[in-house]
């Protein structure tokens, strides 16, 4: 298992690179993958032409020699495959071979967090077990602590205990791994690898090197995954690995939040470079009845996921609502509720523009959506613009506002906000104290009144009352827009069409797109449908005023502006 001689022996043949190769067959839709496989496939393609810039080196035999550990030294040990050795699909090979292999400038392993989620009977515990014991007799750490988590211990021991089964089948891991009822060790590295549950008393004071999450789904608060987050910080390349089912749209749940984050990671809205995403499920507008796209869902079809049970749990999952969610959730790894996520981001990033300068505007017609939700957090201002020429794409300019004494507070809170960096680069602006200063936003929506031709300024009356009063005083013809279905179904469907048809130009945004990211739509038996807060994972006040703003541009034409509630 001496890693110099393997990855001498792997350098004299560099062509054999089966992460890339997999890469390269899933974007040339020689592989049936979905949409964010795609993305994680494009990733790897773009980081090997453009990663040397950020310090970011590929190491493909390094990659090879991690994943000819599984068939060289593991054995599975249940099924039709008990005894035989443990030889990695490619799309397994792809994931080992992408966090093993791509490394920092000092040396050490890029990716530090991996959240995968597959559904059920691909294989995940399996997996994880192999990973567990790579970095347990691998890693060349010293004193290595390998943890097998999950809520409860029998759902913990699940991964350790296929790890144990794994080494007694294997002679060359029998005589480095001692093992005991709850312990794997390894004497030469003082090394172990345990069973942890989030029920123990015994979380705190941990050295974790590797820390492998199980079912986190079913996790009901974040209190494992924050406790062993924090307790990785005194090792040189930590790993914490998750890997999941997909669970409930509950955006309180750590599941929903960690998923919701992975995404973003793929979409490119948060640039991550410690993070590794691998999510498997079916695409929107794909059948969930439909054999064609269940291999989207489950990349061992044919493997362990065998095509006639797929083929009975469909036949009855048809026969009650019920009995659809759980298959759709359990098999195909869909989050099935009423809240939706709104917007396609490879669309979204399809409508982008350069940043434009505001004086490029001056006179011509727009329209208004102040959003000022609570005075600690972001206040919204956008006005959306005719098109420079019939049937043109309409422009947007958007400004933020935040409290200085808040942003650290929010840096914190808001995982994936880059408020920072933003606040630098001018997309965001900060106001003294820790409230925003409404005055500011006063007297920027009176200015843009004077230097633009202001049809209307759709508000939200929570906050604004008296800031909208003031601005109607001095002339900025201002409407009350009605919080509520009625209101918001046709612009919020308005904003997705022009999305689709490449009608919109938001200049690139990045806190509009983080914003656009975020947002989660609710939509009821009629179809009508409007943006969800509560359900949204992150803020979402600017695409909401964005929403506002197209609802005042598409409102009935002599439907003149004034200082009172009126409803499209």
């Amino acid at each position: 298992m001496s890693r110099s001689s393997t990855k001498s022996q792997q350098a004299l043949q560099p062509e054999l690179d089966a992460t890339t190769a997999y890469a390269r067959a899933v974007v040339a839709s020689e592989i049936i993958a979905c949409d964010l496989v795609k993305l994680a496939c494009r990733r790897h393609l773009r980081d090997l032409e453009l990663g040397a810039e950020r310090g970011l080196l590929w190491n493909a035999p390094l990659a090879q020699w991690r994943i000819s550990f599984y068939p060289k030294f593991l054995r599975h040990s249940k099924g039709e495959w008990a005894r035989k050795p443990m030889e990695l699909a490619p799309w397994q090979k792809f994931i080992v071979g992408s966090v093993f292999g791509w490394e920092r400038a000092d040396g050490t392993r890029r990716f530090r967090y991996v959240y995968q989620e597959v559904p059920r009977k691909n294989g995940k515990s399996t997996m994880l077990a192999g990973v567990g014991l790579d970095m347990l007799v691998c890693d060349e750490e010293n004193g290595a602590e390998v943890y097998a988590t999950a809520t409860k211990k029998d759902q913990a021991r699940i991964i350790f205990d296929e790890a144990k089964r794994m080494v007694a089948m294997s002679p060359a891991l029998a005589e480095v791994v001692t093992r005991l009822k709850l312990n794997l060790s390894v004497e030469r590295t003082s090394s172990k690898f345990e069973p942890l549950a989030s029920e123990e008393n015994t979380l705190d004071g941990l050295n974790p090197h590797c820390i492998l999450i199980d079912e986190l789904h079913k996790h009901r608060n974040r209190t494992l995954l924050d406790v062993m987050d924090t307790a990785v910080g005194a090792r040189r390349q930590p790993l914490l690995w998750i890997i999941t089912t997909a669970g409930d749209d509950s955006p309180e749940s750590v599941y929903a939040s960690e998923n919701e984050y992975a995404t973003k990671v793929l979409q490119g809205v948060h640039e991550d470079d410690n993070t590794f995403a691998f999510i498997t499920t079916i695409d929107k507008g794909d059948k969930w009845d439909d054999p064609k796209s269940w291999a989207k869902a489950n990349p061992n079809l044919g493997v362990s996921v065998k095509l006639d049970d797929l083929q009975r749990q469909a036949l009855k999952a048809q026969k009650s609502p019920q009995g659809q969610t759980a298959f759709m959730r359990l098999r195909l790894n869909v989050r099935s509720s009423s809240i939706e996520s709104a917007i396609d981001m490879q669309i979204w990033a399809q409508n982008g523009g350069k940043r434009r300068d505001p004086s490029e505007f001056k006179g011509r017609r727009c329209w208004g959506g102040l959003d000022l939700s609570s005075k600690i957090d972001i206040s919204a201002w956008i006005k959306l613009f005719e098109p420079e020429e019939p049937g043109g794409r309409h422009p947007v300019l958007a400004r933020f506002w935040m409290p200085a004494d808040t942003l650290e507070q929010r840096i914190e809170k808001d995982r994936g906000a880059q408020y920072r960096q933003w606040v630098d680069e001018g997309y965001i602006e900060v106001t003294p104290g820790n409230i925003v200063d409404h005055s500011e936003i006063e007297r920027a929506v009176a200015a843009d009144n004077g230097e633009f031709v202001l049809e209307s300024v759709a508000y939200d009356p929570w906050n604004a009352t008296q800031l909208s009063a003031k601005l109607f005083s001095e002339g900025v013809p201002m409407v009350e827009f009605i919080q509520g279905l009625r209101s918001y179904s046709e612009p919020t469907k308005e904003l997705i069409n022009w999305l689709v048809d490449k009608k919109l130009d938001h200049g690139n945004n990045p806190v509009l797109r983080w914003m656009a990211s975020n947002l989660k739509t609710h939509r009821d038996k009629n179809e009508n449908v409007m943006p969800h807060k509560l359900h949204s994972t992150g803020r979402i006040d600017g695409i909401t005023a964005l929403i506002m703003a197209i609802g005042r541009k598409i409102a009935p034409v002599g439907q003149k502006p004034q200082h009172q509630i009126i409803a499209l």
